[in-house]
């Protein structure tokens, strides 16, 4: 039942209404309820499960006749703040949803208890004080007094403050002298404090160590926020302000004088009570933070840091002039980026100029670019030695010396790889400009016309101070960030074709964005090669004329030849459908063998603008069709046109059992490795197959065990929170134009070519293309064959960059009715009457970042179509959608959308069980705005496909059974392997390469820890080795973010080049002085080193992969000896 409150403060907030209801509930055996205050009103409602329980409540508590005589009859009457306080029974049912969220809470609370589970180590933050008084605020840096620790202070205010401890985060808020001035806020999340050190009784100090800047915000002045309340009292609406304005604005510092160091300066100290400090060691044990040191640590001043930086900028400039731009970019970095400050940065060039006198620039700077890494955190944990200029030293002269030493061992990528280059990147923050790379990426036509001049660019990224994107805030204004901050460092090229004719911003940009799009070759053709073609145009059943060969073209053979010798030339099918960029038109061509010669036509619709260039970019071809999965926006349609629940139940329970089917014998192991293409560089399913065939296992080793067992988890993961589940009668192909007009409207020709077979699709089949999101969306088609001699026979299927289309052949999956397709009228684009200049393209990037939420409107979507209830054309259009009046998230969600259980990947891979949080213990977060997320369960078909898989319980069983058939701990599967090859090779002399095999494996390790920090999200919270192995990052709560998978991709890429190349050198050696006939040897060389030379690093522990790539290239040549 819902009960009705009134005559609540209008400045009360949700969080204090709850609490202040709470234990007044509770004391009527009420535990579970849901409290709604809207802000800045005087009303609130109290949902809860039991009615019985809601009546005894209102029997006790509420008001039956209205007025003030009726709060006079109440049995015991409720005041708030001192007023009175009307509880009535709503006059509105309540909310189903919510019902259904506190019926699951209860399920779980009933669960939990009868499991009887021990409470949690770590302490929760109801248990704990959590609220300190601050009585100045410093940053900087810390450093080293001698050999004592010491905080460098570079910004200090005498500010009063208030730290709060919560659940995700600590805020620091600054209350004003003045109502009419602004609250200042601090907000550092829990993830990014590196370390916490409290002083002692006369040195009162709380400092944080940060791994990167915090959130600053300024909250409303007070008088404007009361103002406001009046206004809105008497149903006046201002001007300036609107209701749903946000209470608080991001900024970038606290003030002008910390924007001076608050890029670089990470260390933040207050000023505390001594009477606070055991209450503060306290926390040491609160979840989710680290523990509390005390440490008694005195403060020091040296030059101001913008002072230090100037000194660092001018020698970069004057004295080390003479250093290359690669070099003095990893030197800035180390200042830029916080790893040291400035100063030490100069005295350490200082000691290079000394040092490095005939240094080999690019050697150098390769080994600066490693120091970054090593460099310890200054803190209680480390020593100040191990932050001097001659420890530094050492690093640098061993980085150098290995650098020069792995120059023959490690490949250039981009010379290797013509469509690759180095590039350097740079993420802006609100907080600062930070420096990294340089990293390989693929070139686009930008890079290949200035190949000579690779160093002149920079890629940018805009993202948070965390490295994830920003992220839309009803609780937060981000103009500042997005009008100021990022506004000042944007740029554009636009001397790349003819865009004086464009009139809108948003188009000049995308136009000059094709330039820009990553290429994996570039083809030169005859000028005479190109020509125009109309466009094909038909009127459809409507009556309205629609063009059919948008942004599709034809080419010759004698054009795709040209194609397969730079694009495909080692590739078995060649591929007949390609997206190309070319001069200034884009878009798709395909086959038509009725064309004679060399002939690319291209069509008006492709063409986006004039320019001059014979150079086909191929940015993706069509080799052979791809599997097609469902998602959960298909799943949701597909419900919705009555396709039976069941089917889908049974194609997950069938992939699940597949997963569990992989564990149970190596063979089956190899097979789903090798089919998911894990470990193929290194050879790891032949490894597992064969390890079987001699006698082993690979369960007995806890690296291969957990490289399976991380790739089995990732695609449950996947399965459980996207429900990206495999239809195994359904392929995912690109669709394009029937030149030829054979077809009629509802037909399609889909040739099915795989490796084994070739085939033609024919029967009723369902269409779908992705994103999915209207029921029109999915229609019924008819495959047909075509005549022997028709051009269509020499097309194939594709995978491509572009719209993809799924075809669904599968009985189960067909639906019992259809809806019409989506008329889906275009926005046209925004027409400013005059040619776009610069300022008019860095408005529309300012305007497209804070519009990209599609994220948001994704969660949203599947919510609302869940409960029964334009934005994605902005970049195309320019014309935002008004994002504060999308319905408001909803904190009542299906279970589905529910985060998952941390998985831990220590000495072995765990999943934890999924946390006991409690919905209430989010009254405790800081953000008073922020309403707790509460999850129902949802009978739809997402959530009975979420509840069927409990991920827990299918890893314990996979686990237990890997540890049924394990051998005891003490045994080492790497030295079985050992002295099998040993007993098979015992007359082959190898020692000679022992050192050609120390100098590999460093090579190795080196790719593969730079592979490891590149793609690490947090400075000191690194990937695993197994996750690099495996190609894959783990979701931190589920399913991997987009985000994590686009890293996932680079990262298998970047180190499946790494395992080739090495195992390259073993078997061919490299240079003129290795014999190349002696693989057997330098692969026993390389094996001897890996399992008895092994080390554990202190940042990134033992590393175990080359171990098993040096173990696949030894068996494989021991089994050539047999063989011979």
């Amino acid at each position: 039942m819902e009960v009705f409150i009134r005559n609540l403060p209008n400045e009360a907030t949700e969080r204090q209404v709850k609490q202040y209801f709470r234990p007044i509930l509770a004391e009527i055996n009420i535990n579970i309820f849901h409290c709604q205050k809207p802000r800045n009103k005087g009303y609130a409602k109290i949902t809860v499960l039991d009615r019985q329980l809601g009546q005894h409540f209102l029997y006790t508590h509420g008001q039956l006749q209205s007025g003030y005589q009726g709060f006079k009859t109440v049995k015991h009457p409720l005041y708030h703040m001192g007023k009175p306080v009307n509880c009535t029974l709503s006059n509105t049912a309540p909310d189903e949803y919510i019902l259904r969220s506190l019926e699951k809470e209860a399920a779980e609370k009933a669960l939990a208890n009868s499991r009887q589970k021990p409470k949690p180590s770590r302490t929760s933050t109801k248990q704990t004080q959590r609220i300190f008084i601050s009585y100045s605020v410093a940053c900087g840096s810390m450093d080293y007094v001698g050999s004592d620790l010491a905080f460098t202070e570079q910004y200090q205010e005498p500010k009063a403050g208030r730290l709060n401890f919560g659940r995700k985060f600590v805020l620091i808020e600054f209350p004003p002298p003045s109502p009419a001035l602004p609250t200042k806020q601090i907000e550092i999340p829990s993830y990014g404090i590196e370390s916490l050190t409290i002083g002692t009784s006369t040195n009162p100090y709380l400092t944080f160590s940060l791994a990167h800047a915090p959130k600053f915000f300024e909250k409303r002045p007070q008088s404007e926020t009361s103002l406001m309340n009046s206004f809105r009292q008497l149903g006046l609406q201002t001007g300036q302000t609107k209701q749903n304005d946000p209470e608080r604005r991001r900024t970038t510092a606290i003030d002008l004088g910390h924007q001076a160091v608050v890029a670089s300066c990470f260390c933040y100290r207050f000023q505390i009570s001594p009477t606070d400090i055991r209450a503060i060691l306290a926390l040491r044990r609160l979840r989710g933070y680290p523990d509390v040191v005390s440490w008694d640590i005195s403060k020091t001043t040296k030059n101001s840091f913008q002072a230090q930086k100037t000194q660092l900028d001018t020698a970069l400039a004057t004295r080390f002039r003479k250093y290359t731009f690669e070099l003095k970019f990893q030197l800035q970095k180390l200042a830029q980026n916080g790893y040291l400050p400035p100063y030490k940065v100069l005295q350490l060039m200082q000691m290079m100029k000394r040092t490095f006198l005939n240094a080999d620039y690019p050697m150098l700077a390769a080994a600066v670019r490693k120091l970054c890494y090593q460099i310890p955190f200054a803190g209680a944990g480390t020593e100040a030695s191990e932050l001097s200029i001659p420890a530094l030293e050492d690093l640098l002269r061993h980085n150098y010396d290995t650098a020069l030493r792995e120059k023959k061992y490690a490949q250039d990528i981009t010379q290797k790889y013509e469509h690759i280059a180095a590039i350097h990147k740079a993420t802006v923050t609100p907080a600062g400009i930070y420096l990294y790379g340089p990293e390989p990426e693929v070139k686009n036509q930008v890079l290949r016309t200035y190949s000579a001049f690779i160093s002149h660019f920079l890629q940018v990224t805009f993202s948070d101070e965390d490295g994830e994107p920003m992220r839309f805030d009803r609780t937060s204004s981000l103009d500042d960030v997005y009008q100021q901050r990022f506004k000042k460092v944007l740029g554009v090229i636009k001397d790349l074709g003819e865009f004086g004719d464009i009139r809108s911003p948003a188009k000049c940009a995308a136009r000059i964005g094709q330039a820009f799009s990553q290429a994996f070759s570039s083809v030169q053709i005859p000028e005479e090669a190109f020509m125009r073609v109309p466009e094909i145009k038909r009127v459809d059943t409507k009556g309205i004329l629609r063009t059919f060969s948008d942004g599709v073209g034809i080419c010759s053979k004698a054009i795709l030849r040209r194609i397969w010798a730079a694009y495909a030339p080692s590739r078995t099918w060649k591929p007949t459908v390609c997206q190309i960029r070319y001069a200034g038109a884009k878009g798709m061509i395909s086959l038509d063998d009725r064309l004679e010669g060399e002939v690319l036509c291209l069509r008006p619709s492709m063409i986006k603008f004039e320019a001059t260039s014979n150079s086909i970019e191929i940015c993706g071809a069509g080799f052979k069709p791809l599997p097609m999965y469902l998602n959960r926006q298909l799943i949701k349609i597909l419900e919705d046109l009555r396709v039976p629940k069941q089917a889908f139940l049974e194609l997950q329970a069938e992939a699940v059992e597949q997963l569990r089917f992989t564990t149970e014998s190596p063979i089956n192991a190899s097979t789903y490795l090798q089919r998911n293409v894990i470990g193929k560089a290194a050879r790891l399913p032949w490894l597992i197959k064969k390890l079987y065939y001699i006698g082993m296992s690979f369960n007995d080793d806890r690296f291969l065990r957990d490289t399976l067992e991380l790739a089995i988890l990732i695609q449950l993961r996947e399965l459980k929170y996207r429900s990206r589940i495999h239809v195994e009668r359904g392929i995912t192909v690109y669709g394009i134009l029937d030149e030829t007009g054979y077809l009629n409207e509802g037909q399609i020709y889909c040739p099915l070519t795989n490796d084994k077979s070739s085939e033609i699709l024919t029967g009723r089949v369902l269409i779908t293309r992705s994103p999915a999101l209207h029921p029109g969306d999915v229609q019924y088609v008819d495959s047909v064959d075509v005549p022997l001699d028709s051009p269509l026979r020499s097309l194939s299927g594709g995978d491509l960059d572009g719209d993809l289309y799924n075809i669904i052949f599968d009985d189960s999956l067909m639906p019992k009715i259809l809806s019409e397709p989506a008329d889906y009228a275009s926005a046209p684009p925004i027409d400013i009457g005059r040619e776009v200049v610069r300022s008019d393209m860095t408005d529309f990037f300012v305007q497209f970042m804070q519009n990209d939420q599609l994220g948001r409107l994704s969660t949203l979507h599947q919510t609302l179509a869940d409960q029964k209830q334009d934005a994605v054309d902005f970049s195309k259009t320019g014309i935002p959608v008004d994002l504060t009046q999308i319905p408001r998230s909803s904190n009542i969600r299906p279970d589905f959308q529910a985060p998952g259980p941390r998985v831990l990947i220590e000495e072995a891979i765990t999943v934890e069980e999924l946390e006991d949080h409690d919905a209430d213990e989010d009254d405790n977060e800081v953000v008073e705005e922020t309403q707790p997320t509460r999850y129902y369960r949802s009978e739809k078909v997402l959530g009975q496909l979420y509840r069927a898989i409990d991920e827990h319980d299918f890893f314990e069983e996979i686990q237990r059974h890997s540890r049924s058939a394990r051998k005891p701990q003490s045994f080492s599967l790497a030295e079985e392997v050992w002295k099998f090859v040993r007993e098979k090779t015992a007359l082959i002399q190898y020692k000679h390469y022992l050192p050609f095999a120390r100098d590999i494996k460093e090579a190795y390790e080196t790719n593969l820890i730079d592979t490891i920090r590149e793609n690490s999200f947090h400075p000191t919270h690194f990937v695993s080795e197994v996750e690099v192995f495996a190609g894959a990052l783990l979701g931190k709560d589920g399913a991997q973010s987009k985000r994590q998978r686009e890293y996932s991709t680079s990262m298998k890429e970047k180190h499946d080049r790494d395992v080739a190349y090495t195992v390259q050198c073993i078997l061919q050696g490299v240079d003129e002085e290795v014999v190349a006939e002696e693989a057997l040897e330098r692969s026993i060389a390389c094996l001897d080193v890996a399992v008895h030379e092994s080390y554990t690093t202190k940042r990134f522990g033992r590393l175990e992969s080359f171990t098993w790539v040096a173990a696949a290239i030894c068996l494989r040549e021991v089994e050539k000896l047999a063989g011979h």
